[in-house]
């Protein structure tokens, strides 16, 4: 295996070439720094590209204020993250690579339509390009060597090399998307420093149901719109999809936390769904009690409720063998339907992951407090938030707050 002691200088290695690495190496070059990076697959920012193919938004214009309460138990550490850089500041990134975004209805921010996910990344390679930052393509990373090298598989010429880069940032990815690059695989290499990982679960994915036979033959795969679910006390609205195996959609995902909490716990894991939450219960009684002798319960929430197929069917898959007429009883069902859900889908279907390093195997600068002068960013880390935007912008900051913190101990530890 040949070794090289360093590159003639100072010299900081990133490894990971999606968000979180790629906008590290950007603040680092631009600081001065020569910036070395090393990507496993052929092409650079490929989980990037992938994740634009659903839409595209970049982040989230929710308030600042109210952003890092997504990141959960991780809030006060976001928090921080985006004071360093925030919804803005990444808009305002994405603006000077000559993309323009624009906040949706629904509070994402996407790129103007005229900008594909592809076209942004390609001014961003230029732009690291031309700040100097040198991008190796299938180079993978082996593990750590002593207490500065990397091993360093060059899949080309199938070379192993060591190299002692002044400094490190990791940013490796979680466990989803393997396609990608991101497979979790890294953690074995954390274990033999003896940095503690958190196992990888699903994250952002669908809950699964066990349908009958006959639902999944007549329903297939339909949207329910405008709904609420809830689980442990926390609701999402929205729209879910109805599939063969369960339920998905931005609601299902955004309570995975809470279900996944439930199932481990191994008590029965239940979404209760609202298929009308925007109508106050008055005017539902009202309309409910409407319902003319004869009329079929299908044709009669289509008619006043505009409730139409799939609802009578789940209705009767999941409801009680006998459906109730009157309109109180009807009106608990329509609101509180409770969905049963048996498991989650798994790791390699899940938008993202939780898991990863542990926290207190990080300083406040991401640094791994058993490797000095060795960063980590992106969703190596253990933490998790809803799509909308949120995953890409914890990504991106946690990729600057890293830099900032490998800038500062690089300053001194070269004076």
């Amino acid at each position: 295996m040949a070794s090289t002691s360093d590159l003639g200088a100072t010299w900081v290695a990133v490894v990971g070439g999606g968000p979180a690495g790629l906008l590290a190496a950007q603040h680092l070059a631009e600081a001065g720094n020569r910036v070395i990076v090393y990507e496993a697959q052929a092409t650079l920012g490929r989980k990037f590209l992938v994740a634009g193919h659903g839409g595209f938004n970049l982040t989230n214009g929710e308030p600042t204020a109210s952003f890092a309460t997504r990141y959960a138990a991780r809030q006060p550490e976001f928090a921080c993250y985006f004071q360093h850089f925030s919804a803005a500041e990444l808009r305002a990134w994405a603006h000077g690579l000559g993309i323009g975004t624009f906040v949706g209805t629904s509070g994402r921010v996407f790129p103007l339509e005229e900008h594909k996910p592809a076209h942004l990344l390609r001014a961003w390679l230029e732009h690291l390009r031309t700040l100097g930052v040198e991008l190796k393509t299938r180079h993978r990373w082996l593990g750590f060597a002593g207490e500065t090298g990397l091993r360093i598989l060059d899949e080309a010429t199938a070379q192993q090399t060591v190299v002692h880069p002044t400094a490190t940032l990791l940013a490796l990815g979680g466990a989803s998307w393997t396609k990608t690059g991101s497979d979790g695989r890294w953690t074995a290499a954390f274990e033999e420093i003896g940095v503690q990982t958190v196992p990888f679960e699903p994250s952002n994915c669908g809950a699964e149901v066990a349908w009958s036979a006959f639902f999944r033959e007549k329903v297939g795969r339909q949207p329910l719109k405008n709904i609420a679910l809830t689980c442990a006390g926390q609701t999402m609205r929205g729209e879910i999809m109805l599939t063969e195996y369960g339920l998905e959609g931005t609601p299902v995902y955004a309570l995975t936390p809470a279900l996944r909490a439930v199932l481990a716990a191994g008590a029965p894991a239940t979404l209760t769904l609202n298929l009308k939450p925007e109508l106050p219960e008055a005017q539902l009684l009202s309309k409910l009690a409407g319902r003319r002798p004869g009329k079929s319960l299908a044709s009669f929430l289509a008619d006043a409720l505009k409730l139409r197929p799939p609802v009578p069917t789940l209705l009767r898959e999941v409801g009680p063998e006998q459906l109730p007429a009157a309109p109180p009883e009807l009106a608990r069902l329509l609101t509180s339907l409770p969905i049963p859900v048996t498991g989650l889908r798994p790791l390699e279907e899940a938008i993202s992951t939780a898991g990863g390093v542990a926290w207190p195997e990080v300083d406040e600068d991401l640094m791994l407090r058993r490797r000095p002068g060795t960063f980590v960013a992106g969703e190596m880390l253990d933490w998790e938030a809803p799509t909308g935007g949120y995953l890409l912008q914890g990504c991106f900051s946690t990729g600057a707050w890293a830099a900032r913190g490998l800038a500062q101990w690089l300053g001194a530890a070269v004076t």
